[in-house]
């Protein structure tokens, strides 16, 4: 393999972690609470509004049902607007952020219903409020399975990364596409496809100690 290909691959891997982490970080920071309305919005939550819980989950729903390389040039438009380009790492991270928030949300809904009842329930007896509720009971206790929710958002992410090297997306998806793909090029193509491996594994790996080190149940 030549020198400036392995340039290239650097480059690559240093524009997937780019995108991968920003626009998971971003999405979360938009999800959880997308994910924390759906739940106590809930016919059994804590805020119970129906028309809240209906049209949170429709439109989270709604999102998640269209497949990303649709998603990503059916908003081209608004990447346009915000990233100021449609191609590149920049550019990407908006369609993954839209695609990624109401699966994050989802997650998120799904680890709030594991926390224990008792809990809540305790905590309403104390006389918290709804916000204390949520910033103090649920989200602490819910916060291993958000982790793990994390690692496995990250994979997601980094697969849908991967998936806008058709449309101009940077990253190590861009060279097996551009390079594998095109180029009829084998080597590069499982190159990159071991390098895409390797990082969820260290992802994964890294999740799986941070829960374990913070799960109070493992310790119990």
């Amino acid at each position: 393999m030549s020198q400036s290909m392995i340039q290239l691959l650097w480059t690559g891997i240093v524009e997937s972690l780019y995108m991968t982490l920003v626009s998971t970080l971003i999405a979360y920071v938009i999800g959880i609470p997308l994910g924390v309305a759906v739940y106590v919005t809930d016919e059994n939550g804590i805020c119970r509004n129906r028309l809240v819980h209906t049209v949170t989950g429709v439109a989270i729903n709604l999102v998640r049902s269209v497949p990303f390389l649709i998603l990503l040039v059916a908003i081209l438009p608004l990447t346009r607007l915000i990233a100021g380009t449609t191609i590149g790492s920049r550019a990407t991270i908006v369609p993954l952020v839209v695609a990624a928030a109401p699966y994050v949300a989802r997650m998120a809904e799904s680890s709030l219903k594991e926390v224990d009842a008792g809990v809540i329930e305790a905590a309403q007896a104390m006389g918290s409020s709804p916000l204390q509720i949520i910033y103090k009971v649920l989200i602490p206790e819910a916060k291993p399975s958000l982790l793990v929710g994390a690692t496995i958002s990250i994979a997601t992410i980094l697969g849908y990364s991967a998936m806008a090297g058709f449309v101009g997306g940077g990253g190590l998806g861009a060279i097996a596409i551009n390079y594998g793909y095109y180029r009829y090029d084998g080597e590069t193509m499982l190159i990159t496809v071991a390098l895409l491996v390797a990082i969820v594994q260290l992802f994964q790996e890294a999740g799986a100690r941070l829960v374990r080190k913070i799960d109070k149940r493992i310790h119990e």
